[in-house]
């Protein structure tokens, strides 16, 4: 691939006199390099995605930045940033695109407009945490949804939190079907024949929330570890080993879910249509350690557009779906039901349950997504394989924010309240470290590139050909105008500066990436070259050696002085 940049030649009469006395102005007024992005970033920008239902479930758009009221902590926050996706949105437009056979002189044909696919759906399936009857329900619920949830303009992948199995986006129903038929239950280090069961959330509590367990015995306060140890000691087991064991092996099966989905994020965030992921799982727990983790993938999905849609896969589900101590249950090993056992063990296992449910519903409501959680699970992916028709993201930066790692709980609510349900993000954490500003700026540009949204910050025209040199791969050639007129300087030493950071990306049929680059062009203009700049404009042409097929192309431009951004994108078919 090449890259050229045009920038009209700059002549400039300078007297003796001013050179003598600024001898800067000698430097050269243009320097193009290829380098990280470096532009500013508000790095402490919390992004709210709220969907606004109403009594019959359907999403309420028409509604305004004045609507909202956002709260954090309870303090109301000033809404700094106002934007609606909605479900709808127009797909990449393709531009008439030049064929050229045999050589350059050869007479041009214009090509048909690419139907690239406007909407990715991904089918996280968390094998990890589901037990083997309810990961047989979401198979067959899945096998039948897929069989009409598919359509020319859309993509489906099949994703596990094993990465067992993995199936990419495609429109092949025969390869997402034999994909579903290989997702096994994962195999446990916990023995179901063992007599005593300490779940991740029991170890978790007792030894990183309570303090009441740790290798030198207990805390006779605490009624769970005190009731645990009572079976321990009923069956000669160890209880610290079961429970560091448990809380070790919990924790790195919730790593791994955590871990797939945010891969799966960045993965969709370049895709070029809307984006969901239904995650079908049973819940899970999340200690203190994976808050973070949790904040970055929400904040990763809004920016990207990704919204997460979770079912239920418990459904309507009791405690007799788990290691019980019920009525039916007498005590542990057949002996006396003793109360002091069976009662802390239970509301141990309600909580949990809660709280696994708990964790599906912050990932859906905190990306603009909703929870399914009956039993009708194939009604329940047809659902959620969509994606709401408004969503309002609502943004502001917390003042003062402290590098704590502190829990911010966020309340949305409608400033005259109708009957109307608001789900929204339910919170953040606090960074515990700072930003580099740098780092979030190169990571805003990545998503700005791998996004689909066309932005008009700084007028710019894209087009794109390609030609088929004889003997030669077909080249699509990249053209983008930029208008200076829209950028802005800032004045130093007689020189106007701006930076300009041009990316131009290429994407296959299906929204993978395929290349792409990223060039830095520095600007020290002087008045009058800076008035030719703004007559003339700013031209950037790229090319790329490919084979037969539909791509979309894309070009990212930001402007470091007015930190304003022009993104388009066009379609194009390579025959």
């Amino acid at each position: 691939m090449n890259l050229r940049l045009f920038v009209p030649c700059l002549m400039v009469c300078v007297s003796f006199h001013a050179a003598a006395q600024a001898p800067a102005k000698s430097e050269p007024e243009v320097v193009s390099h290829e380098t990280p992005a470096t532009f500013s970033s508000r790095v402490n920008l919390v992004s709210v995605p709220v969907v606004i239902r109403d009594h019959e479930g359907r999403a309420v758009g028409g509604l305004r930045q004045d609507d909202f009221q956002l709260f954090d902590k309870g303090k109301p926050q000033v809404i700094t940033k106002f934007t609606i996706q909605t479900s709808t949105s127009a797909p990449v437009t393709a531009a008439s695109a030049v064929s050229v056979s045999g050589d350059a002189a050869a007479p041009a044909e214009t090509s048909s407009k690419p139907e690239l696919p406007d909407r990715y759906v991904a089918y996280f399936f968390d094998d990890i945490h589901m037990q083997p009857g309810d990961l047989l329900n979401a198979r067959k619920a899945a096998s039948h949804h897929l069989d009409t949830a598919l359509d020319p303009n859309t993509r489906a992948g099949v994703f596990t939190a094993s990465s067992v199995t993995t199936q990419g986006f495609t429109n092949d129903a025969a390869k997402l079907h034999d994909a579903l038929n290989r997702i096994h239950p994962w195999t446990h280090i916990d023995d179901p024949t063992a007599c005593l069961h300490v779940s991740y959330f029991m170890a978790d509590y007792m030894i990183n929330q309570e303090n009441s367990l740790s290798p030198f015995g207990i805390v006779p306060s605490s009624q769970l570890a005190t009731a645990l140890n009572k079976q321990a000691l009923a069956c000669s087991a160890d209880l610290w080993h079961t429970a560091n064991n448990a809380l070790l092996y919990g924790k790195e099966e919730t790593d791994n879910v955590l871990s797939v989905l945010r891969d799966l994020i960045a993965k969709m965030s370049a895709m070029p249509g809307g984006r969901t992921i239904v995650l079908v799982s049973p819940g899970f727990t999340m200690s203190a350690d994976h808050r973070a983790t949790e904040n970055d993938i929400l904040e990763k999905a809004i920016r990207a557009g990704v919204v997460v849609n979770s079912l239920d896969i418990r459904g309507v589900y009791t405690l007799l779906r788990t290691h019980s101590y019920d009525a039916e249950y007498g005590g542990y090993f057949g002996g006396p039901r003793d109360p002091n056992v069976v009662v802390p063990i239970m509301n141990a296992q309600k909580e949990e349950m809660f709280t696994a449910g708990n964790i599906l519903a912050e990932l859906a409501y905190g990306t603009g997504g909703t929870v399914h959680n009956d039993n009708d699970f194939e009604g329940g992916l047809r659902e959620l394989a969509g994606r709401p028709e408004y969503v309002y993201v609502l943004g502001f930066s917390p003042d003062n924010l402290k590098n704590d790692g502190s829990y911010h709980g966020l309340k949305v609510k409608l400033k005259e309240p109708a009957k109307f349900d608001v789900e929204a993000r339910r919170g953040y954490w606090a960074p515990k470290r700072a930003v580099d500003p740098a780092e979030a700026a190169k990571e805003e540009l990545k998503e700005t590139l791998f996004s689909r949204d066309e932005i008009a910050d700084i007028p710019l025209d894209l087009h794109a050909e390609f030609f088929k040199p004889a003997g030669a791969k077909a080249e699509i050639s990249v053209m983008a105008r930029l208008d200076a007129k829209g950028l802005k300087f800032r004045k130093t030493d007689e020189r106007n500066n701006d930076t300009l950071t041009i990316v131009t990306g290429l994407f296959d049929q299906n929204g993978n990436y395929i290349s792409g680059i990223e060039r830095v062009v520095e600007m020290r203009l002087r008045d009058h070259s800076l008035e030719v700049l703004e007559r003339s404009g700013i031209s950037v042409e790229q090319s790329f050696s490919v084979p037969p097929g539909r791509y979309i192309v894309r070009v990212v431009v930001k402007d470091s002085e007015g930190h304003t951004t022009a993104a388009r994108n066009t379609g194009i078919e390579v025959r």
